[in-house]
């Protein structure tokens, strides 16, 4: 992939390996593990390309997070919607026929021309997603796995509607957006580290525009919640004030001329 890895971001869990099984009674255990979550991050840091330690990183330091979303989107008429009939996001992600022959100016041609104009899929989170000796999100509880899979497949439907972008620093910002949202400690490890990194290249503006974009996460609508099957149609304009999601205007001003 040519993102920076935090690109591919999402809510999974660790890839468990034999020993990890005979530990973890549970496969939705939460319990943090941080020597796994500094092992991943070394490897993150000496390779940006290397997407599942991502994965690794968000299991490892996420605790309860996922959990907690999960009780919240069941509680929303779309969660009870997709967890009953079992929906899939992905499915209409996929069908790049529709997405194209969507309106002009909607989100879904919007979505469409971000993801497909750079021949990336949606598959992509997927793929990274299974990539170890175990699927990154075999929980045991069909709801928290179908939760989790839902978040990782709307991470590029974000990026359409914050207007972060796909290079490093947009992902950064992204990431620093997502954890407002979902308080998942590892995402925070991330971003900060993110950071920390593109701050010696574009200067000290990465941290405020990184706090401006988890202040944007904090006042927005709660995004896993959303209908997005239903808001790929709606014009992006209208998606994004009805999100209360406002335009990244120090992202803009930080990043370097291409």
């Amino acid at each position: 992939m040519r993102r920076f890895a935090a690109s591919r971001i999402c809510y999974a869990p660790l890839p468990l390996n034999s020993n990890r099984n005979q530990r973890m009674a549970s496969r939705d255990n939460t319990r943090p593990h941080p020597l796994e979550a500094l092992r991943a991050l070394r490897q993150l840091i000496a390779d940006p390309e290397d997407t599942p330690r991502v994965f690794e990183i968000i299991r490892a330091l996420g605790g309860p997070s996922l959990v907690r979303g999960l009780r919240r989107f069941r509680a929303t008429a779309t969660g009870q919607r997709v967890l009953d009939r079992k929906e899939n996001l992905l499915d209409a992600l996929l069908n790049r026929g529709v997405l194209a022959a969507m309106p002009a100016g909607s989100l879904g041609r919007a979505y469409y021309e971000f993801v497909y104009g750079e021949a990336l899929t949606a598959q992509g989170l997927v793929e990274a997603s299974t990539d170890g000796e175990a699927p990154a999100y075999d929980f045991d509880d069909p709801n928290l796995r179908r939760f989790g899979e839902r978040i990782r497949d709307q991470h590029d439907l974000w990026h359409t509607v914050t207007q972060y972008g796909r290079d490093p620093f947009g992902e950064a910002c992204l990431l620093a957006f997502t954890y407002a949202q979902m308080r998942n400690r590892g995402v925070g490890v991330i971003a900060l580290t993110a950071a920390w990194k593109l701050s010696r290249e574009l200067g000290s503006g990465v941290f405020k525009a990184m706090w401006r974009a988890y202040r944007a996460g904090r006042h927005a609508s709660w995004l896993p919640e959303q209908d997005w099957e239903a808001l790929l149609r709606l014009p992006i304009a209208d998606v994004r004030r009805e999100l209360a999601v406002p335009p990244p205007t120090t992202y803009w001003q930080v990043l370097p001329a291409s």
